[in-house]
Formats: structure tokens, sequence, C-alpha cells
């Protein structure tokens, strides 16, 4: 089987499993509160790729050798860490908990148009007119999806759980742009980001006197739901789609497929949760992800037409 073969299925397996996040996320709420998802998750998250870690690595964990790092990588994933899982993940719940799944999750993918912005500003990249209207696009689709296809209305379900829903993508971007410029291995960053975000979290809900777990949940439930969402959101498929980014010949094609996502998981958020999808959601979706396909796409065709 060739590299690229091989690419798409890594690729697909990824896309596969951040489908049914959106699903998983809703599961769990039932049984943890957001603070209780985020605190399993993340501390599933850093075990699991603290043992990648050791296995693929084991010289990083020589008691001498760890402890000239540990104290570098705990002060540059600080800032990292705080945004995300922390801030990032609790907003990210707190919508969910708030919004319908299909409608939290199509109004977060707005995360990719604010990356492509927040590069024009923070690496002094080229503002084009093909950047604004992109942006324009997306945020149509995002008052579509909010005010459920009634868009001269200023009536929102839920403002606040829209509101930080779309917000959670200022928070990725800035932690992206971060990300660019930490030059670890990608594994290792991501390691000390769950681990610190698992400090914060579990420090948050002592002093905050937080529940981890809703007044109807089951335990085990609400316990292996985050498990499931610390292995198949923050860690396991970051690897899966990681190891397609290093075997493909045209990350651009790679990258591009990630837009399968959303309507995969509205199958899944539909079969699973029974929810009805709205037209309204699936016409802003559709926006959204036009809006970054128009962003990344059309100024490469154009260019490649000169």
């Amino acid at each position: 089987m060739s590299n690229q073969n091989k690419a798409y299925l890594f690729a697909g397996a990824s896309i596969l499993a951040w489908s049914t996040i959106s699903t998983a996320f809703k599961l769990a709420l039932n049984y943890l509160t957001p603070v209780g998802l985020l605190f399993f998750a993340s501390l599933t998250a850093f075990l699991f790729l603290g043992i990648v870690n050791a296995v693929s690595n084991p010289s990083l964990f020589k008691t001498k050798e760890l402890f000239k790092t540990v104290g570098r990588n705990l002060k540059i994933s600080l800032m990292r860490g705080l945004l995300n899982p922390f801030i990032y993940y609790l907003m990210l719940f707190e919508a969910y908990s708030r919004l319908r799944a299909q409608e939290a999750q199509a109004l977060n993918y707005t995360w990719a148009i604010v990356l492509a912005l927040f590069s024009i500003w923070l690496l002094k990249e080229k503002f084009r007119i093909i950047d604004f209207v992109s942006l324009l696009i997306s945020f149509f689709g995002v008052w579509v999806i909010s005010t459920k296809g009634q868009i001269t209305s200023l009536q929102f379900d839920d403002a606040l759980g829209s509101f930080l829903a779309v917000s959670t993508s200022i928070i990725w971007a800035f932690y992206w742009i971060l990300n660019i410029k930490d030059k670890r291995p990608a594994l290792t960053k991501l390691n000390y980001n769950f681990f610190l975000g698992f400090l914060f979290i579990a420090l948050f809900a002592l002093f905050t006197h937080k529940s981890l777990f809703t007044p109807q949940a089951i335990y085990g439930y609400g316990i292996l739901g985050g498990i499931y969402v610390g292995i198949f959101e923050m860690g396991l498929t970051f690897l899966l789609w990681n190891k397609a980014l290093e075997l493909t010949d045209n990350t651009a094609v790679i990258s591009n497929l990630i837009f399968f996502t959303p309507f995969l998981s509205l199958l899944f958020i539909s079969s699973v949760l029974k929810e009805s999808i709205h037209y309204a959601t699936f016409i802003g979706l559709l926006l959204i992800v036009f809006s970054n396909l128009l962003q990344k796409g059309l100024p490469a065709i154009l260019k490649r037409n000169e």
C-alpha cells in the first residue's frame, strides 16, 4: 500500500472518530458537568499521551533527563495549557450543555475562518478581499443557525450558549498561533499542555466547589464518557491525524478532508441522540464550511490559473 493510501486511511479514521465527538459530549454531559467532563477527559488525555511518549521515546523519562527538561517544558506550556484544554474546553462543554449538539458543533466550526484572520493579524500575513468575504459568509451562517433560520429576528434560544460556541474559535486561534511558534515535538507539547490543563481544572473545581457529576449521574457512565472524550477527541485521534499528514504527499488534500467531519457528525447526532436536524443548522453549516473552503481554496485556484 502506498504512503498516500495509508494517509487516507489514517485521515479517515481521524475524521470518523471526530465525527462521534459531538454526540459523545452530549451523552457524557447527562452524567458530568462541564467541569467534570473536562476533569476526566484532560486526565485521560494526559495519561494516554504520557504512555505513548514513554513507549515511543523512553529516554525522555530517565530521571536525569526528565529533571533537565520538565521545568522548561512546564514554563513554555503554561499559557498554552491555560488556553487549551482549560479555557477552550470549559467554554465548549458549557456551550454543549446549553445548546443542541447540532447547533454547538456547527457554531464551533467557525474556528478555521477565525484562525485565518488571526494569522493576518498576528503573523502579518497579507489581508485579501476574499478573507473579508469569507468572514461575512461564515458569520451569516452563524446567524442562520443561532436564529433557527429566522434571520430578521433577534430571538436566540440560548444567546450565551451561542456566544460561547462561537467564542471558542477565538481561544483556539490564539492557542494555534502560540503552537506554531512552539518548536518542541508535537507529542511532548501536547502532553505538557494536558497535564497543566488537568491541574487548572482540578484547582478550579476545588476552589469554586464545582461538582463533577450531575444530580442524576450514573458515575460509571460519566467516567467512561470522560475517558472516551479524552482518547478520541484529545489523544489518539490527534496521533492518527498527525500520521496522515506525515505520510501524505499532498497536505492540502488531506487537510480539506476535515470538512467532512461536521456533516458526518450530524448523522451521529440524528441517529444516536435522536435530534431532528433543523434545516437552518444544515444551511448555516454549509455556509460556514463554504466560507472556509473559499478562503483556503479560491486564492490557490486563481494562482494556478495565472
